[in-house]
């Protein structure tokens, strides 16, 4: 309960404080391009390649978890990726009242072909496969992936991968997620889930023995009771990939625009200033499964 209370009361900080963090983003130098010269995305050109002219649409999930997105609602900018996404329109050249949010799901936003949004952003791992089918901003992120289980069940105590051989464990469909478990959990039986809501609902009932996903979202999950007496025992070891990246169709004239600019708020600390707000809760002291 105490972990608890301490997490909350820093994102609820972390919320006073996000509308400072958004204007410097939108207002600060960009060392990426030399001094206080604006991004070469801000010089107005890019509103008229957007899906709907004047404006910026952006997916997110279907529901978006928190930390990511607090409370589902995106347009507030709380939540990490939430705020992202200001900061970065605000340096392509967006007001925030440009930002129009839309909701998709996962697979969508690595499907081929044309879309109604125009970024795409709900924590998808950059890869070649993907590649292959939409274009990437540059990484803004890069998660480990930790395992939530019963604090009642078996695997309560594990401490290392080989605990969990024979162990049946949830994964939602098109993540990454699947390949960490196969890696160092070969033992183990992996289901698939349209959803984190539905696998989390199977861990609860006793379906699946735990749930993989990225670590923020996972010691969410557990603490909000997602997983009905969840923890989260401990994170994946060599889980990290190529980082999480926003999507966009593939070949699409605002490619350049977004990369410029996300190179920029990487560059003058926006980002990490924004991962410090929203993530350090969700990340620290959080063990490593032999």
């Amino acid at each position: 309960m105490a972990l608890n209370i301490t997490r909350r009361q820093m994102l609820g900080l972390g919320a006073s404080t996000i509308a400072t963090l958004g204007l410097a983003a939108c207002g600060g130098s960009n060392s990426g391009n030399g001094g206080d010269a604006p991004a070469p995305a801000a010089d107005g050109d890019v509103k008229s390649l957007t899906f709907e002219p004047g404006k910026l649409t952006v997916a997110t999930g279907n529901p978006a978890w928190e930390p990511w997105v607090m409370n589902d609602a995106p347009e507030s900018g709380e939540g990490f990726e939430a705020a992202l996404i200001y900061a970065l329109a605000g340096k392509m050249g967006f007001a925030a009242e440009e930002v129009v949010w839309t909701r998709t799901e996962f697979d969508e936003a690595c499907a081929p072909g044309k879309h109604d949004w125009d970024l795409n952003i709900q924590q998808v791992s950059i890869n070649d496969d993907r590649k292959k089918a939409v274009d990437f901003s540059p990484a803004y992120f890069v998660p480990t992936q930790a395992l939530i289980v019963r604090g009642d069940g078996k695997y309560a105590n594990a401490t290392k991968c080989s605990d969990f051989a024979g162990a049946t464990i949830a994964v939602m469909v098109g993540t990454t997620a699947d390949q960490f478990v196969m890696a160092s959990m070969p033992d183990a039986k992996i289901e698939y889930y349209n959803n984190n809501s539905d696998a989390a609902a199977a861990v609860s009932n006793g379906q699946a023995d735990g749930l993989v996903t990225d670590t923020p979202q996972a010691v969410y999950m557990a603490e909000s009771e997602q997983v009905e007496g969840g923890i989260v025992v401990g994170q994946i070891p060599d889980s990290s990939d190529a980082g999480l990246g926003i999507t966009l169709a593939k070949d699409s004239p605002l490619t350049p625009f977004v990369t410029d600019a996300m190179n920029a708020i990487l560059d003058d600390g926006t980002v990490q200033g924004l991962i410090d707000t929203w993530l350090k809760a969700y990340t620290s002291d959080i063990p490593v499964l032999a």
